[in-house]
């Protein structure tokens, strides 16, 4: 298998990451989204649920790629590189949830968005710093010892939670952590009150994901070309499945807590969709399909980004008295009916990033850190 035919593979992989993260953070309605396109309230798992791990997998499967150039540079050029692409992704996460830097009132009146009440973490950021940490111990370290380290922050989290004791939304060690490290104002509010499903404690399980990513993408490139590796690939991820379910009945899984058991989940169900990924565009020499999750994938920080700065605005522009995002919703997309309106709102608003990537990608222009 060609080196291009397996960036193919992660290009289609990334890009059904990212088209599915859009559909899924910009319903029209939330009180009328299908139950699949919503996260989990608590416990339990939705096709949601699977989209961030994903995109944790797809960048260690990236660093697979560039592990063996690192061994050409200098230990300053590394340790530049990795710093400084932790510090652009992880300010660019910060800066996205605080853009335009201004709020409004129910009138629309201008209002300020001070520091003190802006969210420090996020996904980007938890994407930056996992990115970060991996990248640092497979520098640093053989292979082998991110698979020991995987192993103890995974059961470690878990002693974690059993010397908490019972534990909800409002009181969990990540909340307790996080409300010591940044305060209340920093945290996220979409609950109802102050709670980060990005928090700082559950980053570390979220590490697991993007070694995982490494390990698959070097298995591919080693082994991917042939039936027995596909089958390989298919089999671990049948069985990290099944061990994700089993460990379900001891630590529930929970992906607002990044909990070990969907860990385990996550990481099979993404190895067994890459695996396909392979099989599709290598082995059937399938294209059918794939240049348009190309698209997401050969600009994906640049096309998610995109979609949540346009957001905010839609939030905070009126039509007629309405926030744009809401009049666009009720005029356009509700005849089509509650749910499936939302749903062609989200949808259709996915085509209109797609179509910005689709035209950098004509004009060769690829926006990377």
């Amino acid at each position: 298998m060609q080196l291009s035919n397996r960036s193919l593979a992660l290009d289609v992989f990334r890009g059904m990451t990212v088209c599915f993260m859009i559909i899924v953070n910009t319903s029209g309605n939330w009180g009328t989204t299908f139950a699949p396109l919503l996260h989990a309230q608590w416990n339990g798992f939705t096709p949601t649920d699977l989209v961030f791990p994903a995109f944790l997998f797809a960048v260690g499967n990236s660093m697979s790629f560039v592990m063996d150039k690192w061994k050409k540079m200098s230990q300053q050029q590394v340790l530049t590189k990795i710093f400084k692409r932790t510090f652009i992704i992880f300010l660019l996460g910060y800066l996205m949830y605080w853009f335009p830097f201004y709020n409004v009132d129910a009138d629309f009146n201008l209002k300020s968005f001070p520091f003190v009440e802006t969210r420090f973490l996020g996904v980007l950021q938890r994407i930056a710093l996992c990115y970060g940490l991996a990248s640092l111990v497979l520098y640093y370290f053989k292979p082998k010892f991110s698979l020991y380290l995987s192993a103890f922050i995974l059961l470690a989290y878990w002693f974690i939670f059993i010397g908490y004791g019972p534990y909800d939304m409002q009181h969990n060690p990540v909340l307790d952590l996080d409300l010591q490290l940044f305060g209340e104002s920093h945290l996220y509010h979409g609950e109802g009150f102050a709670f980060d499903p990005e928090g700082f404690l559950s980053t570390f399980p979220g590490l697991v994901n993007v070694f995982a990513g490494y390990f698959a993408g070097k298995f591919i490139q080693e082994k991917g070309r042939s039936y027995e590796g596909i089958a390989q690939l298919l089999l671990v991820g049948f069985i990290l499945i099944a061990t994700g379910f089993l460990w379900n009945y001891g630590f529930a899984i929970n992906k607002k807590l990044w909990t070990s058991s969907y860990v385990l989940l996550t990481i099979g169900l993404s190895i067994s969709i890459l695996a396909l990924i392979v099989y599709y565009t290598d082995f059937l020499q399938q294209k059918k399909g794939v240049y348009f999750f190309e698209v997401f994938g050969k600009n994906t920080l640049a096309i998610y980004l995109l979609s949540e700065l346009i957001v905010p605005l839609m939030w905070r522009i009126p039509i007629a008295g309405q926030a744009s995002y809401t009049w666009i919703y009720e005029n356009l997309f509700t005849p089509f009916g509650a749910y499936f309106g939302a749903f062609l709102f989200s949808f259709m608003y996915m085509l209109l990033c797609w179509s910005v990537g689709y035209l950098l990608d004509k004009k060769k222009i690829y926006i990377k850190i």
